[in-house]
């Protein structure tokens, strides 16, 4: 789960972590009034959607008065951000956050995140601040700072006086900012985050270390022990069909192809996009209905998959162990009924009460085409969704 950048920093604050003095506006007339409440030289307006490059879609703007503020707020919810992770179709922006300036002498790059590779966390940091991270670590690897830490008794205060003198940092900067990046680990690891990231991470001028952004992301598994946190989501800011998902207990996420998925377990989801792939076509999402899947979830799964406009063909493959193939057929030929298919329907069954699930499948009278292998049933969704495009 992703948060937004004030709500981020108040986490910050909470763990000891320095930001700047700032609020949340909605309109154009808060922002003035936040503005005039700083009293600062500079005043920064940043919009708040969960999406990076903010900055150079036009997301964030210094500012030098209050009606310049309300006028540059004016301007960012006059329609939708488009940065590089938003796509083009860009983003609302229904909240800003509005903060004074400070004077930057240094800006340096701080996060921690999972290593998959070692399984533990890792900090990692850049003398280089205010960049595409990703950017420089494909260009210049050797820029990026790591240092693995065991989750168990956390980021020891040598590693962190380590990290402090290899970004460069002298007194008296370096207590400040060892102090900060203790205090990331600890709420990397008390708040179960998938991501924490300070980018810029920045000195001031009369030599304040402070975090100019912020950004965590959580692992949604195990938001049931912040349920504080989880009050911090935004449904605004989530795609609707995955929303959706969500509320009946589906794995959903939207991809940019016209063929639909639907299928139980993750491993075989990522197999049938694979082989749709294989076989020339474009999956329109990863849905895994889960191995326990009801009649009632199916149809709901199928009414998330008809939603989107871009599907041209829908693939449903299924292994039925805990979840019987008869059991799935029912509710494939439930879904299709009520929701009314338009475009073609391919199914593929095999495990438990195959024979009676296909049996209840071609006998339904439904415009239904069976498979009896991943690959034909690929094939024939590939084959179907190109036809229905052509149409």
């Amino acid at each position: 789960m992703k948060i937004h950048e004030f709500q981020a920093k108040q986490l910050f604050r909470d763990y000891g972590i320095p930001t700047l003095r700032g609020e949340t506006a909605g309109s154009p007339e808060e922002v003035e009034k936040v503005g005039r409440d700083l009293q600062s030289a500079v005043i920064v307006v940043k919009a708040q959607i969960h999406a990076g490059g903010r900055g150079k879609g036009g997301g964030v703007k210094l500012t030098r008065s209050p009606e310049d503020a309300a006028a540059a707020a004016r301007e960012i919810m006059s329609k939708p951000l488009v940065t590089h992770q938003t796509g083009p179709q860009g983003q609302k922006v229904r909240t800003l956050l509005v903060e004074e300036g400070c004077d930057i002498d240094r800006e340096l790059y701080l996060a921690i995140a999972l290593d998959r590779e070692l399984c533990t966390p890792v900090i990692m940091g850049s003398a280089e601040g205010g960049v595409e991270i990703e950017e420089l670590a494909a260009n210049s690897p050797e820029k990026i700072i790591r240092e693995a830490f065991d989750p168990e008794i956390g980021l020891q205060p040598f590693q962190a006086r380590r990290m402090a003198f290899r970004l460069g940092l002298k007194k008296p900067t370096t207590g400040p900012a060892v102090k900060i990046i203790l205090a990331l680990a600890r709420l990397f690891n008390e708040k179960d985050c998938s991501l924490v990231e300070i980018n810029p991470l920045v000195v001031t001028k009369d030599q304040k270390v402070l975090a100019l952004d912020a950004k965590i992301n959580f692992d949604g598994s195990a938001l049931f022990r912040h349920p504080a946190i989880a009050k911090l989501r935004d449904v605004f800011e989530e795609d609707e069909m995955e929303r959706e998902a969500a509320d009946h207990d589906l794995s959903y996420v939207r991809l940019d192809g016209n063929i639909g998925c639907m299928v139980n377990g993750a491993g075989l989801a990522m197999a049938t996009m694979d082989i749709i792939k294989h076989c020339g076509g474009e999956p329109a999402n990863f849905l895994d209905v889960g191995g326990g899947a009801t009649k009632e979830k199916v149809t709901e799964a199928f009414k998330i998959l008809l939603s989107d406009k871009e599907v041209k063909a829908v693939l449903v493959n299924i292994f039925g162990g805990i979840m019987k193939c008869d059991v799935i057929a029912e509710g494939v030929i439930a879904a299709v009924q009520e929701v009314g298919m338009s475009i073609p329907l391919v199914v593929r069954l095999e495990g438990t009460n195959v024979d009676r699930g296909r049996e209840m499948l071609n006998a339904s009278g439904l415009a239904i085409e069976t498979a009896s292998d991943m690959f034909s049933a690929a094939k024939k969704a590939v084959e179907a969704a190109a036809q229905t495009a052509a149409s």
